[in-house]
C-alpha cells in the first residue's frame, strides 16, 4: 500500500512537529553527491518504515547507513552536520576548523590569542585579517541539534568587540581600517539575535544563515571536511586526532604518518587513506 508521506508527522530536533518532506531528504542526498537513481532508492527505503512522530534523527541514521552501502565517501559528506557536533566536547576543535575555513577564503588568521582591550583583557576564539579589515570572531559550539543563540551572544559579542575594536584604532595603520565583530556558530540564531546582528552591522553566520553564505555553504565551498566526517575512523580515533589538532580529512590525506602515530596499520590505513582521498576527489569533481 502506498505510504501517503504528507498525512505523516516527524520530531524535528527543537520537538516541533512537521510533515515529513521527501523532496528535503532526496535533496539532502544528491548534495553529498548521491545519484538521483540513489537518492529516489533511499528516499523510498525510508518512506517504508516511517512511523507517525519519527525523530528527524532516526531518519537521518536510516538514510545514513544505506547511504554508507552505496559509499563511504558520500556518506561522510551526508554526516556533515553531525561530524560538525563531534568535535567536541570542547569548542577549540571548532574553532580551528573555523580559522581553517577562513584561511581558505585568504584571510591571515589566529586561533585562540589573548588581546588587550581598552578596558580588559580579551581571550579572542579567532582573529582574521583581510586587505583593510580586521575581525574579531568569536565561535559558538554546540554538540546537539536543536540549539538556536540567542540575542544574549551578539550583545555581549558586541560590548567585547567595541573595547577592542577601541584599542585596535591606536594600532599603527589601523584607524583606517574596517573592523567588525563576528559571531560563528554550528546550529541557528534567534530572529532577535539575526535582528540585532543586523542593527549592529555585526556579522552572524550560522549553519543556514546567512541563506547562501551559512558555514554549511563555506564548507561545500571549500572542500575542507573534518575529520569527524571518516566512517572509517573510531571516535576514539577520531579524539586522539583531535587533542592532537589535526582537524582536517585533508591534512590526514597528505600525510598518513599522522594515522600511523595513533597506532592505525594496514590494512586499516589504506583503507582511511582512501576515503580521505575520495572526499578530496568529490569536492574537486564537484567543483567543476
Amino acid at each position: 500500500m502506498k505510504i501517503n508521506t504528507e498525512k505523516i508527522n516527524i520530531t524535528k530536533a527543537s520537538g516541533e512537529k512537521a510533515p515529513f518532506n521527501k523532496l528535503k531528504l532526496k535533496q539532502s542526498l544528491v548534495r553529498s553527491g548521491a545519484s538521483n537513481e540513489q537518492a529516489d532508492e533511499i528516499n523510498n527505503e525510508v518512506i517504508e518504515m516511517l512511523v507517525e512522530g519519527m525523530s528527524t534523527r532516526k531518519i537521518y541514521m536510516t538514510a545514513f547507513r544505506l547511504l554508507r552501502n552505496y559509499s563511504p565517501p558520500l556518506a561522510a559528506r551526508y554526516k556533515l552536520k553531525q561530524a560538525i557536533m563531534e568535535l567536541g566536547p570542547s569548542g577549540f576543535p571548532f574553532e580551528q576548523f573555523i580559522g581553517e575555513l577562513l584561511k581558505h577564503r585568504g584571510y591571515k588568521t589566529q586561533v585562540g590569542v589573548v588581546v588587550k582591550g581598552h578596558c580588559v583583557n580579551h581571550e579572542i576564539d579567532v582573529i582574521a585579517e583581510k586587505d583593510e579589515q580586521h575581525f574579531m570572531i568569536e565561535c559558538k559550539f554546540h554538540n546537539r541539534q536543536g540549539y538556536s543563540s540567542d540575542v544574549k551572544i551578539p550583545l555581549y559579542i558586541q560590548s567585547r568587540f567595541l573595547d577592542v575594536e577601541r584599542q585596535w584604532k591606536l594600532l599603527d595603520g589601523h584607524a583606517e581600517k574596517f573592523h567588525q565583530g563576528w559571531v560563528v556558530t554550528n546550529t541557528r540564531f534567534s530572529d532577535d539575535a539575526a535582528q540585532y546582528g543586523r542593527c549592529m552591522n555585526m556579522n552572524l553566520v550560522g549553519w543556514n544563515y546567512p541563506r547562501h553564505n551559512g558555514l554549511k555553504d563555506w564548507i561545500d565551498g571549500s572542500g575542507l571536511h573534518p575529520i569527524t566526517c571518516l566512517t572509517s575512523l573510531t571516535q576514539s580515533e577520531k579524539q586522539q586526532l583531535l587533542d592532537k589538532k589535526i582537524v582536517l580529512c585533508k591534512t590526514l590525506h597528505h600525510n598518513h604518518d599522522l594515522l600511523q602515530n595513533i597506532g592505525i596499520m594496514p590494512p586499516r590505513l589504506k583503507k582511511v587513506m582512501d576515503e580521505c582521498a575520495a572526499l578530496c576527489e568529490l569536492y574537486s569533481k564537484n567543483k567543476y
